[in-house]
């Protein structure tokens, strides 16, 4: 069962990305704030709920959520900054969305890039022990699946509305039928190598 709280005395934030090791697309983060008695039997790491549990929670968490914020970096600030850089640059951009500001950040993960004037804790595989993390990775994970489901339409060749984005074998097969899209990360796996084979 997750913890509703780390501590109950202040107010908290989840924070959690997704994406991250996608060769097309974005990466998306959330960042929700609970109520403190929350409570949902499907909530959990996104990793372990089913899709149509994911977008039956998106909607309670939005509703219940003190607070909530999905911010998304684009592939080509990927390829500038990097992955990890930009996944942080994500959860920032989401804490700054935030209408009520949190006095404690629960980061999935072990490590996070000091958000100015609000501490932070990290916790890793916090999305399968803390609620607001959980919540933060059904809204982050939703809501990428939306865009890609999306683009899907316009490169059906690569099948994003199925692996949307991973290095699925399917994916990186039509990668070497098809090219690279304008959604394609340049610095990932093949990827990379087809960008440094043709320059």
């Amino acid at each position: 069962m997750l913890k509703k709280y780390f501590s109950k005395k202040i107010v908290e934030a989840g924070c959690d990305e997704a994406g991250r090791g996608c060769l097309a697309g974005p990466v998306f983060a959330a960042a929700v704030i609970l109520p403190k008695s929350f409570h949902h039997p499907l909530l959990n790491d996104s990793k372990q709920v089913s899709e149509q549990d994911r977008y039956t929670l998106r909607p309670i968490i939005e509703e219940h959520a003190i607070a909530w914020a999905v911010a998304m970096l684009d592939n080509e600030e990927i390829d500038r900054i990097n992955i990890l850089k930009a996944s942080f640059k994500a959860m920032h951009m989401a804490i700054d969305q935030l209408a009520c500001r949190p006095e404690l950040l629960l980061i999935d993960g072990h490590i996070f890039p000091p958000y100015f004037g609000i501490v932070h804790e990290c916790v890793i595989g916090g999305d399968a022990i803390y609620a607001p993390i959980a919540a933060a990775s059904i809204l982050a994970k939703t809501y990428r699946d939306d865009f890609m489901n999306k683009k899907h339409l316009e490169f059906p060749d690569y099948k994003w509305d199925e692996n949307k984005g991973y290095a699925t074998k399917s994916h990186r097969e039509s990668i070497k039928l098809h090219g690279l899209t304008p959604l394609h990360r340049k610095t990932f796996g093949i990827c990379k190598e087809l960008t440094l084979s043709t320059q």
